[in-house]
């Protein structure tokens, strides 16, 4: 609960955002036009920029959208996105420290999300921020400053063929040579000079459906390995190549908002599932030479189980089911409910949404973000889910709310393995009052296990959920956390998979991932609750490229920096083409 007092107590988790120092308010920049522009954005990135142990926080921000104002006549108007430090190692209290102009990131465009990975591979992780309009890198000068390599690297998407308004983003290894590539989804061609009225069902004006404007292409940006004459001998990485047509995704066009980057069918390559608004999703099978195919319609995963396109914000890839597969999460509208596709282990999926108890608590919500994470530390995955409408909610007119778009977030329970029962439920767990909720983040901010939320308001003040922790729970579950790392300490790059075997118990998968939810970046350590046992037996970790090592007996209830080649080795996965 907030200091504050206005809103509701949580048996997990409480709201401390400007109790630890962030007081980030998220400017839309409405002005009363009602463009479909001011509804969308928010992201949010946890990342240890400086390897010392905590993690950071990045918000993105919007500005004013009012035509005749600029950054140079109007610098008030034009607010930066923010960086806050986190001082937990240093003052042994979780606090945050607004270090934006200090490190010198000056990001003023419309901000939609963010993606953050050791793109050079120097190890030290960088920012990419998507923007209506052009997007940014910022390059991580070793924990110290940032520098923006946009122009340098050519990643702005900010030329006549790109898409005016990016979204989703993610990196990854799509051909496996160790370089690190950059998909980002477009979303509609919308400009301010193009902006159509539109009215809700009353004849009041209100936000328009995103298909009365043209999609937006996504794109693939390649970088080029290091030493090669196309890396232009620069010394942070090289300019990065618009493959997009070569790789097979010129197809890649929708009202793409949310991407992940994940290996779906388990042969050893990085697969793309795109999310579209109102629109069906494409799933991009890497053929293991670095081109794609959209099979999504052959899997399963394009259309709901009435073959109709869903609004498609949020995105999350776990094993929810814990059968040793990556399962789909996708967030609608009101109205459509939330949709999860189950994995057959060969990339073949199945809506079960209504089956597993889905349906009926997601219809009265627009949902947005949505993260995989085991509050309870049962062991399985439960979902967090942010909620806010894009269209006014009438009682709340009339009631005079300036943003009428409130709706409360949500707590689903896993309850899968449990009593052969076979559904999630809603907790009823209150987090704040209603918001216009959008991104969630989630990350362990004050490495006791329980992993917390930052959850964005557009047009209001972040949020920040932390976890009580395992003392919070009726029995104090055990749990183990897993940090992957390369064989030098530093990040991991993304691709990692972790299975972890508790003793007595059966294995339980899951990704070390930074993307997924909606225009957020999250935590890549994993984290498995482990109920009542008291030890682990094995934990594997499959790298990237096929490699898989295991390490046995660790110790629970605290995390495990586990570097590539520390562990014992088994034999690679075989590739599709071996």
């Amino acid at each position: 609960m907030a200091p504050s007092g206005t809103q509701r107590e949580s048996p997990l988790y409480t709201e401390i955002a400007r109790q630890v120092g962030v007081d980030f308010v998220h400017q839309n920049g409405r002005t009363g036009n009602f463009t479909i522009l001011e509804i969308m954005g928010a992201g949010a990135a946890l990342f240890d920029y400086d390897r010392d142990g905590d993690l950071d926080l990045y918000l993105v921000q919007g500005h004013t959208l009012e035509p005749t104002a600029s950054p140079s006549t109007h610098p008030a108007l034009f607010p930066s996105d923010r960086l806050y430090r986190n001082d937990l190692v240093e003052s042994g209290a979780l606090h945050f420290t607004d270090i934006t102009d200090e490190v010198g990131i000056t990001a003023r465009g419309y901000g939609m999300g963010v993606a953050v990975a050791d793109y050079d591979g120097d190890g030290w992780l960088d920012l990419y921020v998507t923007n209506y309009g052009p997007n940014q890198l910022w390059h991580n000068e070793k924990g110290g400053t940032f520098t923006d390599r946009t122009a340098a690297t050519g990643v702005g998407l900010d030329g006549p063929q790109d898409p005016p308004w990016s979204t989703g983003a993610t990196f990854l290894d799509s051909r496996d040579d160790g370089r690190l590539d950059l998909f980002v989804t477009g979303y509609i061609d919308f400009t301010l000079a193009n902006h159509r009225p539109c009215q809700a069902d009353n004849s009041a004006p209100d936000y328009c459906k995103p298909t009365l404007y043209p999609p937006a292409p996504d794109r693939l940006l390649r970088h080029p390995p290091l030493g090669s004459t196309a890396s232009g001998g620069d010394k942070v990485g090289g300019t990065f190549a618009d493959v997009t047509a070569m790789a097979g995704l010129s197809g890649a066009f929708g009202n793409g908002l949310g991407v992940i980057a994940a290996d779906l069918d388990g042969d050893g390559a990085t697969d793309l599932y795109v999310t579209n608004d109102a629109m069906e999703n494409q799933l991009w099978r890497n053929r293991g030479d670095g081109t794609f195919t959209d099979e999504a319609l052959l899997a399963g995963a394009a259309l709901n189980r009435q073959g109709q396109p869903e609004a498609s914000m949020g995105v999350e890839a776990a094993d929810f089911d814990d059968d040793g597969d990556l399962d789909l999460f996708m967030t609608h509208l009101a109205n459509e409910s939330n949709t999860l596709y189950i994995n057959d282990g060969a990339g073949l999926f199945q809506d079960r949404t209504l089956e597993l108890g889905l349906a009926a608590p997601s219809l009265p919500y627009t949902a947005f973000g949505v993260g995989a994470v085991d509050f309870d530390f049962d062991g399985d995955l439960d979902l967090l889910i942010a909620n806010g409408a894009v269209t006014r909610i009438w009682p709340q007119v009339q009631a005079g709310e300036s943003h009428p778009l409130k709706q409360p977030d949500q707590l689903l329970r896993n309850l899968l393995g449990e009593g052969g029962r076979g559904h999630f439920e809603a907790t009823g767990i209150e987090l704040g009052e209603p918001a216009v909720s959008r991104a969630v983040a989630l990350g362990d901010l004050d490495n006791d296990g329980g992993v917390d939320a930052v959850v964005t308001v557009n047009g209001g003040p972040v949020r920040i959920w932390r976890h009580r922790g395992p003392r919070a729970t009726p029995l104090g579950e055990h749990w183990i956390g897993i940090d992957p790392r390369k064989a030098d300490g530093s990040p991991a790059p993304p691709g990692v998979q972790v299975t972890v075997t508790p003793q007595g118990g059966a294995p339980r998968l899951r990704r070390s991932r930074r993307d997924g939810s909606y225009l957020a970046a999250q935590d890549p350590r994993v984290v498995v609750g482990l109920a009542q046992a008291n030890a682990v037996s094995t934990v594997e970790i499959r790298w990237p490229d096929g490699r898989q090592e295991t390490w046995r007996d660790l110790a629970i209830d605290r995390y495990h920096a586990l570097h590539r080649g520390a562990g014992t080795a088994s034999d690679p996965l075989p590739r599709a083409e071996d």
